[in-house]
């Protein structure tokens, strides 16, 4: 079906990446819009104890040590040039899944382009991407320099699978078997899961969105969770308690209390309907989907000093920064949540 009838006050559109044809057709014609679709990419995912460790080695670029991680935190699969040129060539040959006709026109979302798209702008356009060999040393020939490296990232809590970065891709089943068991380390890996290409369909938010995730040209109709271009089960559930508490306080108090941009939600807020952008030359803006993270919040405005009361650097300055944004995130949407019961 497509939108409501015009005489239903209050609606709220869930309806995530699996929106009808019909519903997304409508959509269109009201806002004028070309595309609601793009298509997303899934990487293949490993089980570690199929990797070669005589040949792969864990190490963090850089040795640099993430939120919850070691500074070892990925597999490398070190590829010399010869065989990261005939990765190349079979990348490029392999057998790919065919694109439905209605599927034919949906643009690529440029986050989660498969590996083959990359590798036909360029051939080197991959080893400057996702397999850049910098900041990784071969610990089992330290003397040489790889041409390319390819790396795995842990998947789950247990260890036991890996998830190829940047590798997704919408080859087909066997021939991703075939191309990846060419890498050194991969030799023999066993797939807990393969690559897949599905649709992914979400609205251009910041254009046809308000504040308060209602549509601009029909104000009665708000739209929640992925298909507004956020990301992620927690994302997407918490763009849906948002709108509904917006459409609850409309009909309370006729207008809803946005919440502070330094919150995780008022931060993906703003990323959804572009509040937070800053114009900076004219042309299109490229909406992309997007998980919550600290890149969306805006900065402190003073950053955290050592115990000593000496500036902070690298590792130690960024993990601070991290924990004073959560801190503030926290003070500030327990203060706006009262704020709110109170006004209700």
């Amino acid at each position: 079906a497509g939108l409501r009838p015009a005489e239903w006050d209050k609606v709220i559109v869930a309806t995530g990446p699996l929106t009808s044809p019909a519903l997304a057709a409508a959509v269109l014609d009201l806002t004028g819009e070309t595309a609601l679709a793009f298509f997303d990419a899934i990487a293949p995912i490993v089980h570690f104890d199929s990797i070669d460790m005589s040949k792969a080695w864990f190490q963090s670029r850089y040795d640099k040590v993430g939120p919850g991680g070691t500074g070892a935190d990925y597999i490398n699969c070190p590829l010399t040039r010869e065989e990261y040129e005939a990765f190349i060539d079979a990348l490029l040959a392999g057998d790919k899944a065919p694109v439905r006709d209605f599927e034919a026109n949906t643009p690529y979302f440029d986050g989660c382009l498969p590996i083959e798209v990359m590798a036909e702008r360029g051939r080197e356009t991959l080893r400057f991407g996702p397999l850049k060999p910098v900041g990784l040393t071969n610990p089992h020939q330290p003397d040489v320099k790889p041409h390319a490296i390819i790396q795995l990232r842990q998947d789950n809590k247990l260890g036991t699978l890996y998830n190829m970065v940047g590798f997704q891709t919408k080859l087909r089943h066997g021939e991703q078997v075939r191309v990846f068991r060419t890498i050194p380390g991969l030799e023999q890996a066993e797939f807990a899961r393969l690559g897949g290409l599905h649709r992914n369909t979400y609205l251009n938010s910041p254009r046809l969105l308000d504040g308060t995730l209602r549509l601009k040209v029909d104000p009665r109709l708000r739209f929640a969770g992925q298909i507004t271009g956020c990301e992620g089960y927690v994302e997407s559930a918490a763009t849906g308690l948002l709108a509904g508490r917006f459409a609850a306080a409309e009909r309370l108090s006729g207008e809803p209390d946005l919440p502070p941009v330094t919150t995780a939600h008022g931060s993906l807020l703003g990323h959804i309907t572009g509040g937070h952008i800053e114009v900076i030359d004219a042309g299109p803006r490229s909406f992309q989907p997007m998980n919550i993270n600290f890149g969306l919040f805006p900065p402190l405005d003073i950053s955290p000093k050592g115990a000593d009361g000496k500036r902070l650097r690298g590792a130690e300055k960024t993990l601070a920064k991290k924990k004073a944004i959560a801190a503030r995130a926290l003070a500030d949407m327990d203060s706006w949540l009262d704020s709110t019961q109170k006004a209700a």
